[in-house]
């Protein structure tokens, strides 16, 4: 294996590769998860009129204190009824438009109504209680950034502001594949040496909910005519995702054969443990991830590798990993050599983020896994990290 690379020489050299796929308009309420292509301006002031914030009565500052007489009632969602009358008032719904010439509105617990009359115990402060037309947004302003990948907040801010559609980018078409004839389908029986095959569904829920559109291909055996076709078929998907067969025994076909079908292999082994033998390729705009076979390894590449690729061919401004801070419940010996992440269980004290390692760290104990949310980076060196100190984690969907 020739000298590995840490895993910011080989995410650069990966998202140097993940181009930006064409982008598409898509309707507003497809947009959650989905990132923009382009910004996305205000189409109206927000709010689009004097609004009030209260439910109480708008009134002149001038007129006040005193008892009115209520000149008008208005409700949200109507029009305003004309120009406030000095001298009097007009009650007024949370949200409903302010009318032209009232300077404030004062909360009903703030008022005594009397019939058709409103006695202002207090002369309230000049735009008491009234949010200004284009206080939160002017017609033309930015909304939301190109690049931002859209949560709720910035879904509801788009709808709020008139935004109907969006410039997205494409979500990547993502093939995933596992090599290797002792592995079977859960459901059925094992005969000896033969596992179930965990790592198809475990990398298609962590790829999913990183924009992508995945698709399964049926795992397939040691066999060269067998790689081939099913390499063939996953070449044709924006991203290829390999799990097993990119390590050097004689089994071990992917790499050799993906070459023979025109990957450019850009690198081959990374410093991180779960996961040294990663391969990465490109063939034309088809990125290729080779994956260990074990499950762990091919988790954390997940997570660590192949998640930034989706995020940066969507166009993210960022796109990772990005960790969380915490602090480790145990000391955490330093690899020498390899990066680690080590799977940790995530809980709250009143310093913040607590990580406690699971049991059992080895690559192929996927159901110990099924213990954590996190995965605790170990950065290479000697020695260790004590209990207690600052440690950056991958959480885990």
């Amino acid at each position: 294996m020739p000298e590995l690379l840490s895993i910011d020489e080989a995410l650069d050299r990966i998202l140097a590769r993940a181009q930006p796929l064409t982008p598409e308009v898509v309707p507003l309420d497809q947009g959650a998860g989905r990132i923009l292509a382009e910004a996305a301006l205000a189409i109206v002031d927000l709010p689009p009129f004097p609004s009030s914030a209260m439910d109480g009565f708008a009134v002149r500052v001038e007129d006040t204190p005193g008892t009115l007489p209520i000149a008008a009632r208005v409700a949200a969602g109507r029009p305003a009824p004309g120009p406030l009358i000095r001298g009097t008032a007009a009650a007024i719904a949370t949200g409903g438009v302010v009318p032209e010439g009232a300077d404030a509105v004062v909360p009903v617990e703030q008022a005594v109504e009397h019939g058709d009359r409103v006695e202002i115990g207090a002369r309230p402060v000049a735009d008491a209680h009234i949010r200004p037309r284009g206080g939160d947004v002017r017609a033309g302003d930015l909304v939301a950034e190109a690049g931002v990948r859209l949560g709720s907040a910035q879904i509801g801010a788009l709808a709020a502001a008139g935004v109907a559609e969006i410039c997205c980018g494409r979500r990547p078409r993502v093939a995933v594949l596992a090599t290797g004839s002792e592995l079977r389908s859960p459901g059925g029986s094992l005969a000896p040496g033969e596992i179930f095959e965990s790592n198809r569904p475990m990398i298609a829920a962590a790829l999913s909910p990183m924009g992508a559109d995945v698709e399964v291909l049926p795992a397939v055996a040691d066999d060269e005519d067998a790689h081939r076709a099913a390499l063939e078929r996953g070449l044709e998907a924006d991203v290829l995702v390999t799990s097993g067969g990119v390590s050097m025994g004689p089994h071990d076909l992917v790499r050799r054969i993906a070459a023979e079908l025109g990957v450019e292999e850009v690198f081959w082994g990374v410093a991180v443990k779960p996961g040294k033998p990663l391969s990465f390729g490109v063939r034309g705009d088809t990125l290729v991830f080779g994956l260990p076979g074990n499950p762990v390894s091919s988790l954390v590449a997940s997570y660590v590798f192949v998640g930034p690729a989706l995020l940066a061919l969507q166009g993210a401004a960022e796109p990772g990993p990005t960790y969380g801070v915490g602090r480790t419940r145990t000391s955490l010996v330093r690899n020498a050599h390899r990066d680690e992440f080590v799977r940790a269980r995530r809980t709250l004290d009143e310093a913040g983020v607590l990580l406690e390692p699971v049991s059992g760290q080895e690559s192929h104990m996927i159901v110990r896994a099924a213990f954590a949310d996190a995965l605790v980076h170990v950065p290479r060196g000697g020695g260790e990290i004590a209990a207690g100190d600052s440690v950056r984690y991958l959480g885990l969907a």
